[in-house]
């Protein structure tokens, strides 16, 4: 049988590299250093500071009931016209679960409609 390739060349073990000095102190030094550097295990843990609220967006304490429910009516109102044109591009189960979004925004919208009617000002 013939081989196209041919066979490869007769080579002897790896020559040892003079300049490797591998030195099993230099190893365990320089192995401590890097479990240190990476994984330091001696260090003092740090106690993650709990997580306060966000200060980016505020509302004033002074703002009235009122104000804050028409904000409320009017954001829902927002939010279901955005999914009610979702829903118009969507197909299959994730139009259903657009349309269930779509549903529960209708009822916040109507809810926050029924409390700005009952309201009496202060």
């Amino acid at each position: 049988m013939f081989k196209v390739t041919p066979n490869p060349p007769n080579t002897g073990p790896v020559p040892f590299d003079a300049s490797f000095n591998l030195d099993p102190e230099k190893m365990k030094a320089a192995a401590d250093r890097a479990l240190k550097f990476y994984l330091d295990p001696g260090a003092t843990k740090t106690q993650i500071p709990p997580r306060r609220s966000g200060t980016f967006y505020t509302i004033d304490a002074a703002v009235d009931h009122e104000a804050l429910l028409a904000e409320v009516y009017e954001s829902l109102s927002s939010a279901r016209a955005m999914v009610n044109d979702l829903v118009e591009l969507s197909e299959g189960p994730r139009r259903q679960t657009m349309l269930v979004l779509h549903r529960s925004l209708v009822m916040g919208e109507m809810a926050a409609n029924r409390m700005l009617d009952n309201h009496t000002p202060v």
